[in-house]
């Protein structure tokens, strides 16, 4: 299973969502989406232009963990 730690790298950065949804140019509920852990379909921009603000690898914001 795929889960997006946004809440964590944004934690890290300082950063909160309205700031990377305004930084990135990519609307606030998309932002909250991805931080609720709530995409079922991952955008490869929308995750581009977060690892680009936030200076950080795709591994900082995806994470594979086995389904329980």
């Amino acid at each position: 299973m795929i889960c997006v730690c946004l809440e964590r790298t944004l934690t890290k950065a300082g950063m909160t969502r309205y700031e990377l949804a305004k930084k990135t140019g990519i609307s606030y509920p998309i932002i909250d989406k991805y931080y609720k852990n709530k995409v079922t379909r991952y955008d490869r921009n929308v995750l581009t232009r977060i690892c680009l603000v936030l200076h950080c690898d795709i591994a900082d914001i995806l994470e594979w963990t086995e389904e329980t």
